[in-house]
């Protein structure tokens, strides 16, 4: 089982570094929310922070260039 788990994140890294090397990278989803990069799915009160700061990433979002693949999905401070 060892060795099969190995195997699996070794074609994982594989995989990771070829998109790499074809453009892709991940949004950035820290500090405030931008609709161009990231989707809102969640809205919630915190102390200390602002509305529109970003609190989580609940799915990493990618692009390529400047076109989006995929928008981050975050949850917003209110």
């Amino acid at each position: 089982d060892k060795a099969f788990v190995e195997g699996v994140k070794l074609v994982q890294r594989q995989m990771l570094d070829e998109l790499k090397k074809l453009g892709l990278e991940e949004v950035d989803a820290s500090g405030e929310f931008d609709p161009n990069l990231h989707e809102a799915v969640l809205r919630e009160k915190a102390e200390g922070k602002k509305s529109g700061q970003i609190l989580e990433v609940l799915q990493k979002g990618y692009r390529v260039g400047d076109r989006i693949v995929r928008h981050a999905m975050v949850k917003v401070a209110e």
